[in-house]
């Protein structure tokens, strides 16, 4: 279990402990050597992700390690110290030390949930006073203290002024339809405008590629050498681990070439050979996975995940693989079908069962930290090759503080809620990556032979290329759907022991999950940017979209009350007519999702979708009740490994804004 404790000096920052010790304390000496560098090569991707956040996010980031530096050297590591000598108030460092941990854990100055930007809340003639501790801060905050402070750009999105985009860095604007040409050309790609295109690579090259097109919107060319510093620190360390690695040898070697080329094949090649790499003790994500920030929702941005796996949390997913193919022919898209073991033509023929691990983060270098990770996430490797799916089990224990109350919640009902929520989360999170990002099957080209009466994905064609910007809250919303469909399955909830009587009783998982729904959409709307109208997180974005299904479609079965004099919102559910309305309106919705995604029918999915999740009316008085009820944000705090000759230590901190910042300061990044 992780501890999680709310720091005196960060009201608003509920931070959390990735405890690791014991499961570190399990390993070898040569598993623990070999995670040791897989760590330090995660962490070595920080100033990757920094670049893609904002212009300014590195310069911010050495601002705080330096201040970090002068704190530990010139005053014995008390943050106290320092504001005494620069005659600055108790509430200004409490507050700086808490912007720090907030910048830190999300890896930059844009939430990694949400999209939108955060400043210190200060007197900015104070964090100038702090900034003379040394000449380098001085120099680094006169660079950033303008775009530190400034409200604008708000948040991520296209380039506007409101919003700013690392993934479109050109001096010149760009518009949404040269980068949809753009991304839709190297897609498929086998003198006017010149777009470049950065290549993540080691190597540079004195001369650029061009790519053969044809078309009056401009002339494309690839340059290599993006992050060319950082991945061959990357590399560096991926070859130290490689001594230690037992059967890892190979996609280690496919990740050192990917990243020294920048070629995407040999990256592709390396999740094929991952993937077969099943129950290890040592297990990691390394690469450009996750395509949130992308306005257009097909670059990614870099992560590296190493964590420790446990073998008796594992064997209970095990058994849910085992017998996950029963659980996909209770999904709606299967029903009415004999063909293909009844699972019908809009599913896989064969559901390659996956290593299914829960793991304990050692190293999450990342801008989001989830509870669930279901790679790779190329449809053509998940169709062809299988996946792997593992759930964070450090992470998910935060799920169980009882100090995270909802105030969204009855009163009456916020102990049970809170007593459930873990349990019933778990399952839920379980199951959206398992079952939610497992099954479906995209009807392609060759497809057309059968007596299939529609569209589908021309040769070429991704998902994500030709769903563009909804592609991945789409995604998030149909695996949400999944796991929620299947949340009152009684055969399902045993299988984690939980049955009528249990402590922890089945029913009581479900209705607790049918008020998550609830809690989550009702969440979500911090994350919906009322300037630009755009949502900055997709799973915001697809809970939102389900709570406006459920309340629609649902005939009652959930209501919102909402006290706009009090700033009061509370979230109701009839546990009786779960089955009959609430099953019945998620039914719809995910057997809508489905059918769009497995048919590239993006045009009707667009309608649908952007109609479901758009925030309007009494919608936006929602909103600004839960801002008003806005909860701590949750931060992690993480541990270091370091090498003594050839033995590892590991070495945990605080959960304090000064423990979460020590702990980067000693990651030497």
């Amino acid at each position: 279990m992780s501890a999680s404790t709310q720091s005196k000096s960060a009201k608003s920052l509920s931070i959390h402990q990735l405890s690791i010790a014991n499961a570190f304390d399990g390993l070898t000496p040569k598993e623990k050597l070999y995670g040791h560098h897989l760590a330090r090569a995660a962490w070595s991707g920080t100033r990757i992700i920094l670049r893609q956040v904002s212009p300014e996010a590195n310069s911010i980031f050495d601002f705080i390690m330096e201040l970090a530096r002068c704190c530990r050297e010139r005053f014995s590591s008390s943050w106290a110290a320092l504001a005494e000598t620069f005659d600055v108030n108790e509430a200004d460092m409490a507050s700086f030390l808490e912007y720090a941990a907030r910048f830190l854990s999300n890896i930059g100055n844009y939430y990694g949930s949400g999209d939108q930007k955060f400043s210190p809340e200060m007197h900015k003639k104070s964090l100038k006073a702090i900034a003379l501790a040394s000449d380098r801060a001085t120099d680094l905050f006169s660079s950033i203290a303008r775009s530190m402070f400034s409200p604008q750009p708000s948040s991520l999105g296209y380039p506007t002024e409101q919003t700013q985009s690392a993934y479109c860095p050109g001096e010149v604007p760009i518009s949404l339809d040269e980068v949809a040409y753009v991304s839709q050309t190297m897609e498929g790609y086998e003198d006017q405008t010149i777009f470049e295109v950065l290549q993540a690579s080691v190597e540079t090259a004195d001369s650029v590629k061009v790519l053969n097109v044809r078309d009056p919107k401009g002339s494309i060319r690839i340059v290599k050498g993006d992050h060319s510093e950082e991945l061959e620190r990357i590399c560096g360390h991926l070859r130290s681990a490689a001594q230690y690695a037992a059967r890892q040898k190979k996609f280690l070697e496919q990740y050192h070439q990917s990243f020294r080329t920048g070629d995407l094949e040999i990256y592709k090649e390396s999740q094929k050979t991952w993937i077969r790499d099943t129950a290890p003790s040592v297990e990691n994500i390394f690469g450009f996975v996750e395509p949130y920030r992308d306005p257009f929702g097909s670059r990614a941005e870099f992560k590296g995940v190493v964590a420790i796996a446990n073998r008796e949390e594992t064997a209970v997913l095990t058994t849910l693989v085992e017998q996950s193919s029963n659980f996909i022919n209770q999904l709606p898209w299967t029903e009415g079908f004999s063909e293909n073991d009844g699972k019908g033509p809009f599913e896989k023929a064969l559901f390659k069962a996956p290593n299914f691990s829960s793991i304990h983060a050692l190293a999450y270098c990342s801008s989001i930290v989830f509870g669930g990770i279901n790679l790779p996430n190329y449809n053509d490797i998940r169709q062809e090759h299988g996946f792997k799916n593992v759930i964070i089990a450090n992470r998910m224990s935060a799920e169980s503080n009882e100090a995270d109350t909802s105030p969204f919640v009855h009163t009456a009902e916020a102990a049970m809620f809170q007593k459930h929520r873990y349990h019933a989360y778990y399952i839920w999170v379980v199951l959206h990556e398992l079952l939610g990002h497992g099954t479906g099957r995209m009807m392609t080209e060759e497809h057309g032979k059968f007596s299939f009466d529609g569209s589908w994905y021309r040769q070429g064609q991704t998902w994500t290329g030709v769903f563009g910007d909804l592609a991945t809250t789409v995604d998030e919303c149909r695996a949400e759907l999944v796991g929620a469909y299947l949340m009152d399955n009684l055969e399902l909830l045993a299988l984690f022991g939980y049955t009528s009587h249990s402590e922890i009783k089945a029913q009581d998982l479900t209705y607790n999950l049918y008020v998550q729904l609830g809690v989550d959409g009702l969440r979500g709307l911090q994350n919906f940017n009322v300037g630009s109208g755009k949502w900055g997180q997709a799973h915001s974005r697809a809970h939102f979209a389900m709570l406006k299904c459920l309340l629609q479609d649902g005939d009652g079965f959930m209501t919102v009350r909402c006290n706009s004099e009090a700033n009061d919102i509370k979230v109701s559910v009839d546990r009786s007519r779960i089955q009959t309305n609430g099953k019945a309106a998620l039914r719809g919705m995910l057997l809508r999702l489905h059918m769009y995604r497995c048919t590239a029918d993006a045009k009707s999915c667009r309608q649908y979708y952007e109609d479901l999740s758009k925030v309007d009316g009494h919608y936006l008085e929602w909103r600004r009740v839960v801002l008003a009820q806005k909860q701590p944000e949750w931060v992690f705090v993480q541990a270091n490994t370091f090498l003594d000759g050839e033995e590892v230590y590991l070495k945990e901190y605080e959960a304090t804004p000064e423990g979460l910042i020590q702990s980067w300061s000693e990651r030497e990044v």
